[in-house]
């Protein structure tokens, strides 16, 4: 009986103190604290992956089509890159745009090895959460991909790492969700067709050896990218399914979630078929199947296909849109493809002098009658907790 007794006392006590921290986020986060769901809202899912902010307006043309609205632009961010006008820029013309912008994290060129990519570090991270939370973004949800393909070595600095990187995954996490809960972030897209080797690793022994190193980092992240290209050789059918063709980002999924015991939205920010080995007539319509079958997973938030342009190899043969001032068929399958107007909650801070610091409504008490400053709180919310306090 005491222990019983003791057992109800203890549990009196804990609601107490949720109470308390509700009534506490109510005050001081009186709309939210978390990213925004956007599994929950309209969401126009077509997006496309470009290099540089001065492709924004060919962008919006070909995701807003058809009947879209807001539609999705992956764009590469590089260490060397803070120029804060430039950025500043692109997120003010992805908001007149009608552009949710999803930003993947990229550090520079090796010194002394021309063929790979830096390893990124702590104070890497940190400077660029510091620099992406300095900029007023069009929307509230603030998409971060935390590199790229960093299961093959020339995106390690020469060997890919899965404990280092998860570690550099966590280590993000913290830094950005630190300075703003807005921020939404996606681990790295990785080579699905990579295997085993001295430089490479295939991406499922690369997830799992990522949560042994750092359990639960597969919990702390809020949602993946994937580059779920038709390989092997980007020539595969969409019909084709298997864990390293367009259908990977489901097997990528699952693994994630098995690790995390949560469900993780996903982001194909890579994807498409080449044009060195298929014609565009085979192409498009290879678009359109995807789209109305493979890419229709109510799990997918964006599908940002690589690239919308580039004019020289290695990328020319991924590129949707003509250089030569044509139209590809592939750029007119997705262009004429029926959307969805996308209703994404805006980000409504003013690029204003201070706009950085958070406006908190400051109760105060009121002396005079009961209701004069109820504004400050929400009421419906405070009811309730207060009949839940009486009957303990």
């Amino acid at each position: 009986m005491k222990i019983e007794l003791k057992s109800v006392k203890i549990g009196r006590v804990q609601k107490y103190f949720l109470a308390l921290f509700f009534i506490l986020l109510l005050l001081i986060f009186p709309n939210s604290i978390f990213a925004a769901d956007s599994t929950n809202i309209p969401n126009n899912k077509f997006g496309i992956h470009i290099l540089f902010p001065t492709e924004l307006e060919d962008a919006a043309k070909l995701v807003n089509s058809s009947g879209g609205d807001w539609g999705y632009v992956t764009i590469p961010i590089q260490s060397n890159d803070k120029d804060l006008n430039k950025w500043q820029k692109f997120m003010d013309d992805a908001k007149r745009l009608h552009l949710i912008p999803i930003i993947r994290l990229a550090t520079n060129g090796d010194y002394y090895n021309a063929k790979v990519w830096e390893k990124p570090n702590d104070e890497n991270i940190v400077d660029f959460a510091n620099f992406l939370n300095s900029l007023n973004w069009p929307v509230k949800n603030r998409y971060i991909v935390v590199y790229n393909e960093v299961n093959r070595g020339n995106e390690w600095g020469g060997s890919p790492n899965p404990g280092e990187y998860a570690q550099i995954l966590q280590y993000a996490v913290t830094s950005f969700k630190g300075r703003s809960s807005d921020f939404f972030i996606l681990s790295a897209g990785m080579d699905n067709a990579a295997a085993n080797t001295s430089d490479a690793m295939n991406e499922y022994d690369f997830m799992r050896q990522m949560d042994i190193a750092v359990p639960g980092v597969f919990n702390q992240i809020d949602g993946i990218a994937s580059h779920s290209y038709p390989n092997p050789g980007f020539s595969q059918p969409p019909t084709i399914v298997s864990d390293r063709s367009i259908y990977s980002f489901k097997s990528e999924d699952e693994l994630a979630e098995s690790l995390s015991n949560k469900t993780l939205p996903v982001f194909i920010t890579e994807t498409g078929w080449s044009a060195a080995v298929l014609p565009d007539s085979v192409i498009a319509p290879y678009y359109k199947i995807a789209f109305e079958s493979v890419w229709s997973d109510p799990n997918i938030m964006a599908v940002t296909p690589f690239l919308l342009i580039a004019g020289t190899d290695p990328f020319k043969q991924f590129s949707i849109m003509d250089t030569a001032g044509g139209e590809f068929l592939r750029y007119k399958t997705i262009f004429d493809y029926p959307k969805v107007k996308g209703l994404p909650i805006l980000n409504e801070v003013k690029n204003v002098l201070g706009y950085q610091i958070p406006k908190i409504v400051i109760p105060v008490k009121n002396f005079s009658g009961i209701g004069q400053n109820e504004s400050s709180f929400n009421k419906e919310a405070m009811q309730t907790i207060y009949s839940w306090l009486l009957k303990l």
